[in-house]
């Protein structure tokens, strides 16, 4: 499998109105701030979304976006498998804002913390409290040890776990009538 065609920020923000921009990330953080125009389907719903994709991409190009561009990149493998081209924004929406591009806003959003900084305050959390009980209860070490080794294990394989079980929070979960407005959408488009 080839490596997604990435797009720079500058690239994507001359070209914006000729791509059907993909949000990847959680509700959440697309509500936060987002590529004006993105449409919202988060990444464990890429495979459910793959019809609406693929029309999409029929009539266009597909430039997938997430926070830093590893979630993107992600997308558009799985895309890549199911014969739908899609590029990646080379260091989402982090790289977008910080170039001077405007960020859309969902109205009256509450500000969502990114996937990113959930994980780090729920393993830091975890670390500390296996660290903790542990004073009390030598094998509750055992947790601090586990999420070290998870981490580890996060980085070597460019994954996380961790960030797969925070985006079933309810807060990272969208609403089945935002999800089927988005699908409707890109059928159109």
């Amino acid at each position: 499998m080839t490596a997604p065609t990435s797009v720079l920020p500058a690239q994507a923000a001359a070209r914006l109105d000729d791509y059907a921009v993909i949000d990847v990330r959680t509700p959440g953080e697309y509500a936060s701030g987002h590529v004006p125009g993105a449409h919202n389907i988060p990444l464990d719903h890429i495979r459910a979304a793959l019809p609406a994709l693929k029309a999409a991409a029929a009539r266009g190009d597909l430039l997938m976006v997430c926070a830093s561009g590893s979630r993107s990149a992600t997308a558009c493998s799985e895309l890549s498998a199911a014969g739908i081209p899609a590029a990646t924004l080379t260091g989402g929406t982090g790289a977008w804002a910080e170039q001077g591009h405007p960020l859309d806003r969902s109205a009256g959003a509450s500000r969502v913390w990114g996937m990113e900084r959930q994980v780090r305050l729920a393993a830091g959390s975890l670390v500390l409290l296996g660290l903790a009980v542990g004073t009390r209860y030598r094998s509750a070490r055992g947790l601090s040890a586990a999420i070290g080794g998870g981490l580890v294990f996060s980085a070597l394989t460019n994954s996380c776990g961790m960030a797969a079980a925070l985006a079933r929070l309810p807060h990272n979960r969208p609403r089945s009538a935002d999800l089927d407005a988005t699908l409707a959408a890109l059928h159109q488009r």
